[in-house]
C-alpha cells in the first residue's frame, strides 16, 4: 500500500536520501528547517522524500525530491510529484523547481515549463563539480508549474 506522510521531526535523519538529489549538506541545511518534508512509503518501506518551501504568498518551490536507487523507475517520484501538486494547488498560483538539464524531461511530464536560469549556480555554490552522467552541471534551470 502506498502512503505519503508529512515528516515534522528529525528531517535531518533522512539526510542520506536528501543527498542523492542535492549532494552538498550545507545547501540542504539552508532550506530543510523551513520546508515541509513528505515521505512516500510502499508497504511501510520508505522509497522517496520531497521538500517544499514557500517563496512568496503566490509561489512555492520543490527544493528536493529523491528516491532510493533500488526503488527508481517504479513511479514513486511521479506519485510524489502528483501528490505535491495536488496539495499545493489550493494554496499557491505556481510551483517552481530548480534542476540541471537532465531533470527537464521528468518535470515536463507534469506540465512544468522553463522559467529562467541561474548561470554557473552549481559551480559557484558547490565545492566539488557535480556530474549527471558525463555532463557537468553548471547552470540551475528553473521550471514553473501554474496551478
Amino acid at each position: 500500500m502506498i502512503e505519503i506522510k508529512t515528516i515534522d521531526e528529525n528531517k535531518k535523519g533522512h539526510i542520506d536520501l536528501l543527498l542523492r538529489a542535492d549532494p552538498y549538506e550545507v545547501m540542504i541545511d539552508k532550506y530543510l528547517d523551513k520546508g515541509i518534508m513528505y515521505a512516500l512509503y510502499d508497504n511501510d518501506e520508505l522509497t522517496c522524500i520531497a521538500v517544499v518551501i514557500e517563496i512568496s504568498k503566490e509561489t512555492c518551490e520543490l527544493k528536493n525530491i529523491a528516491t532510493y536507487e533500488h526503488f527508481q523507475n517504479r513511479g514513486y517520484a511521479s506519485k510524489m510529484i502528483n501528490h505535491i501538486l495536488d496539495v499545493y494547488s489550493e494554496q499557491y498560483s505556481s510551483m517552481v523547481v530548480g534542476t540541471a538539464e537532465s531533470g527537464i524531461p521528468f518535470y515536463d511530464k507534469f506540465g512544468f515549463v522553463y522559467s529562467h536560469k541561474i548561470k554557473n549556480f552549481f559551480i559557484d555554490n558547490y565545492p566539488e563539480p557535480i556530474f549527471e552522467g558525463e555532463s557537468q552541471c553548471v547552470d540551475m534551470l528553473y521550471l514553473e508549474y501554474k496551478f
